[in-house]
């Protein structure tokens, strides 16, 4: 067999030779990183591959104006890394989650790509950097400890932005157009599980999307944390071997790609050694997942039924229940939903430990922090998403709640003032008691005129505004 032939390369980094997959674009670091890390079948997300590929293509773009890259490396280093941003070289990214806390061998990963796929274009040899080399070249001015925790930013303002946040404006508008639809429908209220004074159904999702509404807030708070980004400090923050024009260039350049601010941290040392704007970030998409998990929970607690349950509202069918029980159908949308925030939820967790795996001047859980916060807005947005689509929009009220409200114990609020808290708690009781209505009640224990009754027990003036 040719040289040609055989299935592997031999490549040599600073630890000797290698073997690599002759047709492979990554190199021995990623090789020898494949060796260490056989660990799980957890891959980087698809926009943090796109955020580093990105930061190498402007990075390339930055050094050339900076005059320290000349034209033709510049050009196949940005044709290359372009094709990393499109997603046309992801399955050349094949590292564990689980590897070095720095993330420097997805680094290498991303530098090899990019430098040999370069020399492809260029019309060199795989595997002999040139006239492109991974680290001379295509990290030119960077280092893991910056490009990392950079990419990590990068990445989660372009999901927020693009996954997210129209998933998450989209339930709210779902949500209120049924608080507007709902309005009308006067139905009994429920705290601690238990009856409670009327309320309107549209109450009920007004504040649901007034959830949703301040879950975007929090967001786009989250936002302006990760705006600030530590490209430039390189290895310790001191930003030792790059230009100090460099970082300002490269971010200026991903703001203009993105539609997302991206600037130069004011302080290196802090944005190095810690995550903490990712753990603010997975805090706020936290408080989403729980939002969302009441909203979902409060959902299909509402379809309950249809007829031994509360049934107040019918959620649309969209497949069979049971593969014993013809007929039956389940809120399974509502149920995804929930395990989307239960997951989220755990990221979080995950996270926050994950953020304080910081010794001096860096943070050592930089892959595991980007695939936790990334999958968190992913999933968040696709469920918020589906939940807006294949539920709220379907959703319809019964006429259920509207029937129960007059049976309802706690009419006898509006009693109070007429006849004190006492005597309204004793009508409540004899109304349970004999299975009479409050009104019924009210009428044989009270003076209260038959007009007043009216009046006292309107249930819609009792849900106010």
């Amino acid at each position: 067999m040719t040289q040609q032939e055989t299935p592997h390369r031999t490549e040599r980094d600073s630890m000797g030779e290698v073997e690599v997959p002759r047709d492979a674009l990554f190199g021995a670091q990623t090789r020898r990183a494949l060796d260490n890390f056989p660990i799980s079948d957890l891959r980087k997300p698809r926009r943090f591959v796109q955020a580093v590929g990105a930061i190498k293509l402007e990075a390339a773009n930055a050094n050339h104006e900076l005059g320290l890259l000349d034209e033709e490396v510049k050009n196949a280093i940005v044709q290359a890394a372009e094709e990393v941003v499109d997603g046309t070289l992801d399955k050349h990214f094949v590292l564990d989650v689980f590897q070095t806390g720095s993330g420097t061998s997805t680094n290498m990963n991303a530098n090899e790509v990019i430098s040999n796929r370069a020399i492809q274009i260029t019309g060199g040899e795989l595997g002999s950097k040139s006239p492109v080399h991974p680290n001379d070249h295509v990290n030119m001015g960077q280092s893991s400890n910056d490009v990392i925790p950079t990419a990590i930013h990068v990445a989660a303002l372009i999901s927020i932005k693009e996954d997210l946040l129209p998933a998450l404006e989209k339930l709210q508008k779902a949500l209120e157009d049924k608080a507007q639809e709902f309005d009308g429908v006067v139905k009994t209220g429920r705290t601690h599980l238990q009856d409670a004074t009327p309320i309107r159904l549209g109450q009920e999702f007004k504040g649901y999307a007034g959830q949703i509404q301040r879950g975007i807030q929090r967001v786009k708070k989250a936002q302006e944390d990760l705006s600030e980004v530590a490209l430039g400090g390189t290895a310790v923050g001191t930003g030792v071997n790059t230009h100090p024009e460099f970082a300002g260039k490269v971010c200026e350049k991903l703001s203009e790609r993105f539609g997302v601010e991206v600037r130069e941290t004011e302080n290196h040392f802090q944005a190095q050694s810690a995550m903490d704007g990712a753990v603010f970030t997975s805090g706020a998409l936290k408080t989403v997942a729980v939002s969302l998990m009441k909203i979902a929970n409060d959902i299909r607690w509402l379809g309950a039924g249809p007829r031994a349950n509360l049934a107040e509202i019918a959620l649309p069918e969209v497949q069979p229940g049971s593969s014993i029980m013809p007929g039956k159908v389940n809120p399974v949308i509502a149920e995804s939903a929930m395990m989307v925030a239960a997951q989220v939820i755990g990221n979080d967790t995950t996270v926050a430990l994950a953020g304080q795996g910081g010794n001096f001047e860096l943070n050592t859980m930089l892959p595991l922090i980007a695939y936790n916060l990334l999958q968190s807005i992913e999933i968040l947005g696709n469920a918020a998403a589906n939940l807006a689509d294949q539920t709220v929009i379907g959703l319809e009220a019964t006429e259920r709640g509207p029937e129960l409200v007059e049976n309802g114990l706690m009419l006898a609020t509006a009693l109070a003032p007429e006849a004190g808290y006492d005597k309204a708690a004793e009508i409540a009781k004899q109304a349970f008691k004999t299975g009479k209505t409050i009104r019924e009640v009210a009428r044989e224990e009270t003076d209260l005129s038959e007009e007043e009754l009216d009046e006292a027990l309107d249930a819609k003036k009792m849900t106010g505004r």
